[in-house]
């Protein structure tokens, strides 16, 4: 499973079905209740007749992805006033537009009733799909990952980038009369990224290199020098510092890429009994069909790959030669 970091295990992250759209709930009147919505909920601010609590800011910061779902928003901090300014902002605009009566119009209510879907598409994931995601599952399929990582293999290399064949080939020549990989790719290497380091890549996995360099470095022992081979950055040559087994991070490290990818299965297990119930007819050009899920692809999202790939250690920062594991 190729994994991406997330802040919490209970957000969802889905983004055509689970989008938070609550910064658009100044529009109605659902938070001016004089009963805290939440358990421990504080009022902190009023807009005329409505009250706006706590729990209404930290909404408003977890829809614009300043704060992740179940993290603490300290009600003294200046990220919190800040959004409680715009949540301010929102009733006042909100209710100028009601003053107005732009509420009324066949546009506006449209507008407001797919606003409302969105949340309540939310809240059945919320209840239906985040409340199966139990530590067994999370535990079982960490373990799983384990098992694959211990077949997954990390190179260290180091990069020297030529424009021209002729380039590399003076530097396997450069080389070959016992100069130092490093100062070389310091001097001569057109990749601005990885010659300050020495034209080190670090460690990376053969899957996640460009072909080219996955081929060249595949049978490679530690500290051969591969190449010159063409890429599509120019001319390359390679030195393999090391070879080991790859380090899998620790459940902790991993769990919130599992629940990304948990929620996202039973998102799309979810959209396909609703389907399957329920009657769709799309008509595009007076074709008819029915669709697949919108917001479940039969592939997974970028960053969310099925449970046969081991869990990676974080990667390093990309060069354009040789780009980190694709999220």
């Amino acid at each position: 499973m190729s994994l991406i970091t997330t802040r919490n295990l209970g957000r969802a992250l889905l983004p055509a079905v689970l989008a938070l759209v609550l910064g658009v709930g100044g529009c109605g009147r659902g938070g001016g209740s004089e009963q805290p919505p939440e358990p421990g909920d504080r009022a902190v601010a009023r807009v005329q007749d409505e009250t706006i609590w706590t729990s209404d800011v930290k909404r408003e910061a977890v829809a614009q992805g300043l704060v992740g779902e179940g993290e603490p928003l300290d009600p003294t901090s200046d990220l919190f006033r800040r959004v409680l300014d715009e949540v301010i902002d929102q009733k006042l605009l909100a209710r100028e537009a009601e003053r107005r009566g732009l509420d009324n119009s066949a546009l506006a209510q449209r507008r407001l009733a797919a606003t409302r879907e969105r949340i309540l598409g939310d809240m059945l994931v919320e209840t239906v799909v985040n409340g199966e995601i139990t530590e067994r599952k999370v535990a079982e399929l960490y373990q799983e990952q384990l098992r694959l990582a211990q077949t997954s293999e990390e190179i260290r290399s180091r990069l020297i980038l030529s424009r021209t064949r002729e380039e590399a080939e003076a530097v396997v020549g450069i080389l070959a009369q016992g100069a130092a990989f490093e100062a070389v790719a310091a001097q001569s290497s057109i990749d601005d990224a990885t010659r300050y380091s020495g034209g080190d890549l670090g460690y990376r996995t053969l899957d996640v290199m460009p072909e080219a360099y996955a081929n060249a470095l595949r049978d490679k022992p530690a500290g051969s020098t591969v190449g010159p081979f063409q890429t599509e950055g120019g001319w390359a040559v390679l030195r393999v510092e090391d070879r080991r087994r790859e380090t899998p991070p620790t459940l902790e490290q991993a769990r919130p890429q599992i629940v990304r990818y948990l929620t996202y299965e039973g998102v799309r297990q979810l959209l396909e009994q609703l389907r399957g119930k329920a009657e769709v007819e799309v008509m595009l050009n007076g074709d008819p069909r029915s669709p697949e899920p919108a917001s479940a692809p039969v592939n997974p999202p970028a960053g969310v790959a099925p449970a046969a790939k081991a869990p990676s250690a974080p990667a390093r920062p990309a060069s354009p030669a040789a780009p980190a594991k694709a999220p």
